[in-house]
């Protein structure tokens, strides 16, 4: 771990411990950098992930333009390197005796192991071809359900904060798919929906509606 510091700086001797045991717990793929805040300049970086060292600019400014999610501590946000990693990174205000800004902590986490893993893991047993739809035509409850999940997946809303519009958009596609031909339907439609039978009537009568938007 190429480590880099300047040890004179009292402010290193204080906070290197705590940054080199960040770095050894997070390591190989956490950078931690401590900042000066008066000069703008890195006091101390541990395992680098870029060239910079100590006595580069910090280019702290981005803090300014952050929301703190807690006392002096900003992100974790999002930050990526010229290489295309992307790094999910955390900032502290370090304060002296007399609460004036003394450094501000930085921890970069490289976010590279974490999306390959991701990667591997939806992958694993993810379906190769279309579904075979004649196994599933005359299902209409698996068809429902289908519609539904899709719709989910589309928008990244669930069920349970679906807009009105959103549930138009979804009887339009039941109504499209002739899901409502089957007596029973309605009812498994308003079950799946989380909303009652008489919303799900309503709601079909808007949408047959012949002023009903296209």
């Amino acid at each position: 771990m190429g480590n880099v510091e300047d040890p004179q700086d009292a402010r290193v001797r204080l906070w290197a411990p705590v940054a080199q045991a960040v770095a050894l717990l997070l390591g190989p793929y956490a950078e931690v950098v401590l900042h000066d805040p008066d000069t703008d300049r890195v006091l101390g970086i541990w395992n680098p992930m870029t060239s910079r060292g100590v006595g580069d600019p910090s280019l702290l400014g981005e803090l300014e333009d952050l929301e703190p999610s807690a006392q002096d501590v900003f992100g974790p946000y999002e930050k990526l390197l010229v290489d295309g990693r992307r790094l999910t990174s955390v900032s502290a205000v370090l304060r002296d005796p007399q609460g004036r800004p003394s450094a501000v902590l930085c921890i970069n986490l490289d976010r590279t192991p974490l999306e390959q893993a991701a990667a591997v893991l939806s992958a694993f047993g993810a379906p190769t071809v279309q579904r075979p739809e004649p196994l599933f035509e005359q299902d209409w409850s698996e068809r429902i359900q289908h519609i539904i999940g899709s719709y989910v997946r589309e928008t990244g809303r669930p069920v349970e904060r679906m807009t009105r519009q959103d549930r138009l958009a979804v009887l339009g596609r039941l109504e499209e798919a002739r899901v409502f031909a089957v007596r029973r339907a309605a009812p498994v439609v308003a079950g799946a929906l989380q909303v009652s039978r008489s919303t799900v009537y309503g709601l079909l009568a808007e949408l047959r509606s012949p002023n009903a938007k296209d």
